[in-house]
């Protein structure tokens, strides 16, 4: 049995026939979305109404129900009769919709937008050609399922895999290990629009940096609308609340090969088990900072180890600037957390406005992107266009 965890909840639309096709471009009309975000042990699915929700919902899967799989992908059948299940429990025909939108994956890099998802995607997905095996790879599997069956067009928005690196940015220092652009690239894409409107300006015209404070954190260099930089939130970059970030070098290899972890145990460690979890067993920022209200030394002490780390890369990030940008802007769970905020308000303030925006809407993000393409905004892009002639391109939208 599911759980679902609802969220918030409106009255339906009306409904279109059953199978009907939306054309992309229909300026004037009202768009009816599915949006679909697959977590680890959760599955998110929203219904927007142009920019606004009907309803939204969290479905939870027990150990239980995806210990029956040897991995994520072979979890698609099962996630997809979960959502038609919850649909038809709201009376919503999958033929109601203007389109279905699922979260981007780990594919291969491409530019910020809106993609169709096509066969060629699903393939890559499939035959395992991703960076690593991620829930989120199942958003355009569950979206193209749903899609079809449909007959809509199905998208993905800023997948996690966006890449908009100048070249310099590639370049580890090692050519063997070339530095890979990997980040939370929907919501940053997302707060980025919404800071610089706030500037009144378009996101096209302002040099921001801009940092996700998560689970993982990624901070990025956005110039004029793409991003020409950023850390990668499990290879480098400040500790996060469950991750490491960057490690000393040497000392790394060292415990490598120390006999101590076989290559599992330490992948584990960087990406799930460092950062504060690792020192103060918990990775939960608000319990942190009450600890360092009732005196806890040790807590403010790795706490401010983070921010500083934090801060450390935004300057690095201002410098890929050349130290000229619009705003420094901060989002994500940790953006809720007052301690911390205000202690990075105060090492970064000297670099510009600090505007913050607590928490991530992904649901919305998802939805946005979608409707860009839906009202000629923008144009979709192309998943089969090679990534060196697209990136050299830039953004791609209607004059």
């Amino acid at each position: 049995m599911q759980a679902v965890d609802c969220k918030r909840s409106a009255a339906g639309g009306e409904k279109l026939p059953a199978g009907s096709v939306v054309p992309f471009t229909q300026r004037n009309m009202s768009h009816r979305l599915l949006i679909i975000n697959p977590g680890g042990t959760s599955t998110k699915v929203a219904v927007y109404r142009d920019e606004a929700a009907e309803f939204e919902e969290t479905i939870r899967h027990s150990s239980d129900e995806l210990g029956r799989f040897s991995g994520v992908i072979g979890q698609e059948e099962f996630r997809r009769q979960v959502i038609l299940d919850l649909l038809r429990g709201r009376g919503i025909e999958p033929g109601s919709f203007s389109a279905v939108v699922g979260r981007g994956g780990a594919l291969k890099p491409l530019s910020s937008g809106t993609y169709r998802v096509v066969p060629e995607m699903v393939e890559d997905i499939r035959n395992g050609r991703v960076f690593v095996d991620h829930a989120s790879n199942l958003g355009p599997l569950l979206a193209y399922d749903l899609a079809e069956e449909a007959g809509l067009p199905a998208f993905i928005v800023d997948p996690v895999s966006v890449d908009e690196f100048v070249p310099e940015a590639r370049l580890s220092g090692l050519p063997d290990l070339e530095r890979a652009s990997m980040s939370h690239a929907l919501n940053l894409k997302m707060v980025c629009r919404q800071a610089a409107a706030s500037l009144g300006k378009s996101y096209s015209d302002t040099d921001l940096v801009a940092a996700h404070l998560g689970s993982g954190i990624t901070v990025s260099a956005h110039r004029r609308g793409r991003m020409i930089d950023v850390n990668n939130a499990v290879d480098g970059g400040p500790f996060a609340p469950t991750r490491t970030g960057g490690l000393p070098t040497t000392g790394l290899i060292r415990l490598c090969f120390s006999g101590t972890y076989d290559r599992a145990q330490l992948l584990e460690l960087a990406t799930k088990r460092g950062g504060l979890l690792a020192y103060l067993d918990t990775s939960d920022g608000e319990e942190i900072e009450q600890r360092i209200a009732g005196g806890d030394r040790r807590a403010r002490l790795v706490y401010e180890a983070m921010i500083l780390q934090i801060a450390k890369e935004i300057g690095a990030m201002a410098a890929v600037l050349d130290g000229r940008l619009d705003a420094v802007v901060l989002t994500g769970g940790l953006a809720r957390c007052r301690y911390l905020i205000d202690s990075l308000k105060k090492k970064v303030s000297f670099l510009g406005p600090v505007l913050v925006f607590p928490g991530e809407d992904e649901m919305k993000a998802l939805a946005l992107g979608a409707l860009r393409i839906l009202t000629g905004e923008e144009k979709v892009r192309d998943y089969g266009v090679p990534f060196e002639e697209d990136a050299a391109g830039g953004p791609i939208q209607n004059s």
